[in-house]
């Protein structure tokens, strides 16, 4: 692919690697749809002090992510561990940062869609994929779940909803993304994928 081929923003933030397992999964799902590409990003941890204690550059895995990621990109997948069924304050941080963007209507009518994990199969899922899609619905973008046509949905014992891709990592964060949890990240991904090749088109005809 070219180098100005679209891609989606795959932006997340992992402690203990669940959620990066995720989000591998989705971007694998956004790149077997020709002609888009997936970017992964992450963020670096925030501190309780006012002093930057992290290097610039994650020592491995993705690299952080800028607002000029999210700018140019054709599509989001946003993807947090939840915390008290809430998203986690390193990825809220970054989104508090995006004002810019919202200012100048970046995100309008660019598709989105969530994305976590757990450590308990009732650890709050389903509330901290809806608080997440507030700001992306404040930014104008247009969210894209999980059809029910996905048959996973149904089927999964563990991680999945309509509201986005959800995983349980177990209380020791021992387990691995399992087959139903892996196919639907990746079904999320391509129609994520889908969708953004489908309103780029839209988007040009809003702006000309």
């Amino acid at each position: 692919m070219s180098d100005d081929t679209p891609y989606i923003l795959v932006l997340y933030y992992s402690r203990s690697g669940a959620t990066h397992q995720m989000a591998r999964q989705i971007a694998a799902g956004i790149e077997s749809v020709a002609g888009i590409k997936a970017r992964l990003r992450t963020v670096p941890p925030v501190s309780p002090t006012t002093q930057a204690v992290d290097s610039e550059v994650p020592e491995e895995g993705a690299v952080y992510a800028d607002l000029e990621d999210l700018r140019h990109c054709v599509g989001l997948a946003l993807g947090s561990p939840t915390r008290f069924g809430n998203i986690a304050a390193p990825l809220k941080y970054f989104l508090d940062s995006t004002s810019s963007l919202w200012m100048n209507g970046a995100l309008i009518d660019k598709p989105a869609t969530c994305f976590t994990s757990s450590s308990s199969l009732h650890g709050g899922q389903e509330s901290t994929l809806l608080t997440m899609l507030v700001p992306l619905l404040h930014h104008g973008m247009v969210y894209a779940g999980i059809p029910y046509s996905e048959t996973e949905l149904i089927e999964t014992q563990s991680g999945g909803t309509p509201y986005g891709a959800s995983h349980v990592a177990g209380a020791r964060s021992e387990r691995i993304v399992d087959e139903h949890e892996r196919t639907l990240c990746v079904a999320q991904g391509k129609r994520l994928a889908r969708l953004a090749l489908a309103l780029s088109p839209l988007r040009g005809e809003k702006r000309s």
